[in-house]
């Protein structure tokens, strides 16, 4: 709930201050008003991905509070706190259940918002993929238009746009359709009697329909509706891609306008293509279509009006444009929702019996930065104070015991109560195998187990019965040498149950002469609580010549 609540916060954030600047420049062209807009939904949508990899930001410092008496209470004596315990008892175990009831409750609620939120986006993003496999249909039956006027026109408009890309012009059966649609193998779909059309008319369409080319507003218009199909709740994008749809065809009427054609002889056509396109502008929504009938009143009023800024789009607008969506993105999406209320992180640590271990070193990480540190005490109890929504590591480690390392994501009140139980450290041990490189028998000297350093309730096995590794002849008489890293479980009664090679890279000699040493050794139990328990040992065997 909280990712929902980020986007929508970090999303309106942004589109609204782009549309309060596309307001602002009602005076300007269409075409900066379009880039100002285009660029906020772009940036829109790419601050939820930024929010990864940016530092938490709250900009309610002051809001921030702990909602536990625990992380501002002094460390009481050992007495106090006894007294303490037995006054509390009774509280929290009825605030705990009012807390279960509540958050529950809350739950429930949260699925359903859940559930709503994700019919919509599957609703809108079959509405828009519907739409492209239409698009799509028409497109494989159309005929491609090869030679005669378009052709010849549309590669000299092209030529003066500066088009790179090759452009393709489809004649389709239907009736109505005058679009333009496709990224990278951009493609104008006319209408079934577009070959009818005089020659004014054809390069009326195509100075158009190739300015949107030339602009990229297919692309930036199918972004807009992507956002809106995931965000289809929110007014102010629904708001942001009308008006990109206005400005985009606006700006190619502009473009239309400074190539020569008159106005009143443009807006002529434009009637008459609107009579002809008469289907409305959402179902032909994963195209741009030139004629839409709801925009033509307002199109043709503003090319009409000599005094209407026609500019086209300058670098200085794109940088400073930029420049001012990076000041409004950064911190909406460093941004995080729901971050003002701190809570104590709290648990307790225990061991595979289920004995509480007291003395462990807990560290809780934030971006990778480590921000607290704490050490459970004699009840297993340990506690990191005010500490906010998000995304943590959480490490723990005990002499005796397998370092802990576990990522949580701290979101609803349960989160911040963890218990964890922290594991039998492995055994570690090193054997240096050494024969002359005659035919000298090796060292009968067995090497002494590595100590190892146990905390808590653990007693660490001894070796009881020691095999040392015997060089293979095979290898000796090669002149060849090795590392063999094994893995070896001692069952609960210290004999070793089973021995594997941790690495492929090993000759089968060296490692068949290693595993047969370890598979004989036999150690005391390990003990856990005074109750044995298996154990894991890493054992290196390192075979070498002696010059």
């Amino acid at each position: 709930m909280t990712f929902l609540a980020d986007l929508t916060i970090r999303s309106s954030l942004i589109v609204a201050a782009g549309l309060t600047a596309h307001a602002l420049l009602h005076r300007r062209s269409a075409a900066l008003r379009h880039f100002v807009l285009a660029a906020a939904v772009g940036a829109a949508g790419a601050a939820t991905p930024l929010n990864g990899a940016l530092p938490a930001w709250n900009p309610f410092p002051s809001v921030a509070r702990s909602t536990s008496p625990r992380s501002a209470a002094t460390h009481p004596t050992d007495a106090a706190r006894s007294h303490a315990a037995r006054a509390t008892e009774i509280a929290s175990a009825e605030a705990g259940q009012a807390d279960a009831k509540q958050d529950s409750s809350v739950d429930r609620l949260l699925s359903v918002i859940w559930m709503v939120w994700i019919a919509g986006v599957l609703f809108s993003a079959a509405v828009l993929l519907a739409g492209f496999g239409r698009l799509a249909r028409i497109g494989r039956r159309a005929e491609r238009v090869q030679d005669g006027p378009w052709v010849r026109t549309t590669e000299e408009i092209a030529a003066a746009y500066g088009l790179r890309r090759r452009v393709v012009v489809l004649q389709t059966d239907a009736p109505d359709l005058l679009a333009t649609w496709g990224s990278f193998r951009p493609r104008v779909l006319l209408p079934l009697d577009a070959r009818e059309w005089r020659d004014d008319r054809v390069r009326v369409v195509l100075w158009h329909e190739l300015a949107h080319i030339r602009r990229h507003d297919w692309a930036v218009q199918i972004a807009a509706e992507a956002l809106r199909a995931i965000c289809w709740f929110n007014p102010l994008i629904w708001m942001a891609c009308d008006r990109l749809r206005r400005d985009s065809e606006q700006a190619c009427d502009d473009e239309v306008l400074d190539a020569g054609v008159r106005p009143r002889d443009y807006a002529a056509h434009l009637l008459d293509l609107a009579r002809i396109c008469r289907r409305p502008g959402r179902a032909w929504a994963s195209a741009t279509p030139m004629a839409r009938p709801s925009t033509l009143e307002r199109r043709i009023a503003v090319m009409l009006n000599p005094r209407v800024n026609r500019q086209s789009l300058s670098l200085r607008a794109v940088i400073t444009t930029m420049a001012l969506l990076l000041l409004i993105t950064l911190p909406a999406a460093a941004f995080r929702a729901g971050q003002s209320v701190l809570r104590p992180l709290e648990g307790a640590v225990y061991d595979p019996s289920g004995g509480v271990l007291p003395g462990v070193e807990l560290k809780l990480e934030d971006a990778g930065q480590i921000k607290w540190q704490a050490t459970s005490d004699a009840a297993g109890h340990f506690e990191f104070p005010a500490v906010q929504t998000g995304h943590y590591v959480l490490e723990a480690s005990l002499m005796g015991f397998r370092p802990l390392r576990h990522e949580l994501d701290l979101r609803s009140t349960r989160d911040w109560d963890r218990a964890i139980t922290l594991q039998v450290g492995d055994l570690r041990e090193s054997i240096s195998v050494t024969t002359p490189r005659s035919a000298t028998p090796p060292s009968a000297v067995p090497p002494g187990p590595k100590p190892v350093r146990v905390g808590g309730n653990i007693r660490v096995p001894r070796k009881l019965q020691d095999v040392r590794p015997v060089y293979p002849a095979s290898m000796r008489d090669a002149g060849r040498e090795g590392v063999v890293p094994l893995e070896a479980v001692i069952g609960r009664d210290g004999t070793v149950q089973s021995v594997r090679v941790l690495s492929a890279n090993v000759h089968p000699d060296f490692a068949t002469a290693a595993v047969d040493a370890v598979r004989q050794w036999v150690f005391s139990p390990t003990l856990l609580n005074g109750k044995p328990v298996d154990v894991v040992m890493t054992v290196t065997v390192a075979f070498s010549l002696a010059d």
